[in-house]
């Protein structure tokens, strides 16, 4: 499957529950998704978040296989993109664009109007992505953050 352009009609879309975790996290891993299993991505956490509302998880399937995922969330002005990973043997098949457009889809039917991603310096395959998808770099942005443990 290596390097095929696939269709966006071949991918089918599943809005996760809790019973998806193990699949999520399996995709993180075999991506290479750095995550915080005992911390804000322990299945305890995304359960929370799943029940509150404000995150919606996204796995996209090809014949059935899992083969992505993304996670699309809000605080009720913005919409954000996060945790965008697609298995090592998926890649190059234009599920990342996919998966982005349907996390988009669903944080404009929220009402969303802004719709927004932190992508980490280093990482150069997502900034490209999400530049060919229409977002705009900001350079006078700055990211700051202050965690309970190093956990979350």
């Amino acid at each position: 499957m290596k390097n095929k352009k696939a269709n966006v009609s071949e991918f089918s879309f599943k809005e996760c529950d809790i019973d998806d975790y193990d699949i999520i996290i399996n995709i993180w891993d075999k991506a290479g998704l750095r995550y915080k299993p005992k911390g804000r991505d322990s299945k305890e956490k995304i359960e929370e978040e799943m029940q509150r509302g404000v995150g919606t998880f996204f796995i996209v399937y090809i014949n059935n296989t899992p083969a992505g995922c993304i996670l699309a969330t809000h605080d009720g002005r913005k919409g954000w993109i996060n945790r965008l990973a697609v298995l090592p043997e998926f890649r190059r098949m234009r599920i990342a664009s996919a998966l982005v457009r349907h996390a988009e889809k669903h944080l404009e039917k929220l009402g969303m109007e802004i719709i927004t991603c932190l992508i980490e310096g280093w990482n150069e395959t997502s900034m490209k992505l999400f530049s060919s998808l229409g977002y705009t770099k900001h350079e006078d942005v700055f990211y700051f953050s202050k965690r309970k443990n190093k956990d979350v």
